[in-house]
Protein backbone atom coordinates (compact mmCIF):
# COMPACT_ATOMS: atom_id res chain seq x y z
CA UNK A 1 0.00 0.00 0.00
CA UNK A 2 0.98 3.94 -1.08
CA UNK A 3 2.65 5.12 2.37
CA UNK A 4 0.18 7.99 3.51
CA UNK A 5 0.28 8.96 7.21
CA UNK A 6 -2.58 9.78 9.68
CA UNK A 7 -2.92 12.85 11.16
CA UNK A 8 -3.91 16.22 9.63
CA UNK A 9 -3.37 17.72 6.76
CA UNK A 10 -4.11 20.97 4.78
CA UNK A 11 -5.76 20.86 1.20
CA UNK A 12 -4.45 23.65 -1.12
CA UNK A 13 -7.82 25.54 -1.07
CA UNK A 14 -7.03 25.82 2.55
CA UNK A 15 -9.60 23.60 4.52
CA UNK A 16 -8.08 20.70 6.93
CA UNK A 17 -8.65 17.53 6.85
CA UNK A 18 -7.51 14.26 9.26
CA UNK A 19 -6.34 10.76 7.74
CA UNK A 20 -7.88 7.92 9.25
CA UNK A 21 -6.49 5.52 7.85
CA UNK A 22 -6.08 3.59 4.30
CA UNK A 23 -8.70 1.00 2.68
CA UNK A 24 -8.92 -0.98 -0.93
CA UNK A 25 -12.08 -0.35 -3.07
CA UNK A 26 -14.18 -3.86 -2.85
CA UNK A 27 -14.28 -4.79 -6.73
CA UNK A 28 -10.99 -2.85 -8.06
CA UNK A 29 -8.96 -3.49 -4.93
CA UNK A 30 -7.55 0.68 -5.50
CA UNK A 31 -5.51 2.31 -2.33
CA UNK A 32 -8.03 5.07 -0.98
CA UNK A 33 -7.54 7.23 1.72
CA UNK A 34 -10.20 7.78 4.40
CA UNK A 35 -10.30 10.97 5.68
CA UNK A 36 -12.56 13.47 7.74
CA UNK A 37 -13.04 16.74 7.14
CA UNK A 38 -11.93 19.44 10.19
CA UNK A 39 -14.62 21.74 9.67
CA UNK A 40 -18.24 22.44 9.34
CA UNK A 41 -20.25 18.98 9.59
CA UNK A 42 -17.17 17.05 10.21
CA UNK A 43 -18.02 14.42 6.96
CA UNK A 44 -16.02 11.49 6.70
CA UNK A 45 -14.85 10.89 2.85
CA UNK A 46 -12.05 8.64 0.99
CA UNK A 47 -10.76 9.22 -2.24
CA UNK A 48 -7.58 7.33 -4.30
CA UNK A 49 -4.95 7.69 -2.73
CA UNK A 50 -3.02 8.43 -6.38
CA UNK A 51 -5.57 11.63 -6.04
CA UNK A 52 -4.57 12.41 -2.70
CA UNK A 53 -0.74 12.26 -3.58
CA UNK A 54 -0.54 14.52 -6.79
CA UNK A 55 0.66 17.90 -7.79
CA UNK A 56 -1.83 20.71 -8.12
CA UNK A 57 -1.27 23.40 -10.63
CA UNK A 58 -4.02 26.02 -10.32
CA UNK A 59 -4.48 29.52 -10.20
CA UNK A 60 -1.07 30.24 -9.84
CA UNK A 61 -0.44 27.73 -7.27
CA UNK A 62 1.62 24.55 -7.95
CA UNK A 63 2.24 21.77 -5.17
CA UNK A 64 0.72 18.67 -3.70
CA UNK A 65 -3.09 18.28 -3.34
CA UNK A 66 -2.40 17.87 0.46
CA UNK A 67 0.07 18.37 2.76
CA UNK A 68 1.06 16.84 5.63
CA UNK A 69 0.79 19.45 8.73
CA UNK A 70 1.13 17.09 11.86
CA UNK A 71 -0.77 14.75 14.29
Amino acid sequence: MTEIKTGKYRHFKGNEYRVLGMARHSETLEEMVVYQALYGEHGIWVRPAHMWNETVERDGYCGPRFAYIGE
